[in-house]
């Protein structure tokens, strides 16, 4: 039996029993920081005054680690990529009216409003990555396109403009409106 206290002193004299005694001939002071000498100590008491990490504890980390960050980062990528999408649909929707604009400032027998087919798309100077593309075509009182749009068969006096702009994602964003004759 070894003791590593002052309490040998107290022991009942046996035989065999020696005193643990460091290299300079003095008793050993406890194993644990903040255990006095002569407490017992239990197992669970030696756990607890431990203060590293395990391995097992360190590899569940890191598993759990690997499973939780990309159900966060995912959504915030996304939220980030889709945080330019306002921008450009304000962009193309301001496009599109400045586009009507010019089209609407006009009387319904002015070469602007003459009737056209839809346009292929042409890009927009000074805004890169946008497109945009127009038609002019008679329609009737219900707005229904009369005869092939350009020839009408019956001429009603309206003339509906469509303007449509493309933006650099592709997403297409579009204004009608109607031009009607009216007598002077």
């Amino acid at each position: 039996m070894r003791v590593r206290s002052n309490e040998f002193a107290r022991l009942p004299a046996r035989q065999g029993v020696r005193r643990s005694e460091n290299c300079r001939g003095g008793s050993l002071r406890p194993p644990i920081k903040g255990v006095h000498r002569g407490t017992l100590l239990r197992y669970s008491e030696l756990l607890s005054h431990n203060k590293g990490f395990t391995l097992i504890e360190i590899i569940i980390l890191i598993v759990m680690a690997g499973v939780l960050l990309p159900a966060i980062i995912v959504p915030f990528a996304a939220g980030i990529k889709a945080s330019a999408k306002p921008e450009m649909a304000t962009t193309a929707m301001f496009l599109t009216q400045e586009k009507m604009e010019e089209f609407t400032k006009n009387e319904y027998l002015e070469s602007p409003l003459n009737p056209i087919s839809l346009t292929s798309y042409a890009d927009i100077t000074g805004f890169s990555g946008y497109q945009w593309q127009w038609e002019i075509l008679y329609v009737d009182s219900y707005f229904n396109v009369v005869g092939d749009g350009i020839q009408p068969s019956n001429n009603r006096g309206y003339k509906r403009i469509l303007v449509r702009v493309k933006d650099p994602q592709n997403d297409t964003y579009e204004i009608y409106s109607v031009v009607g004759l009216f007598p002077q």
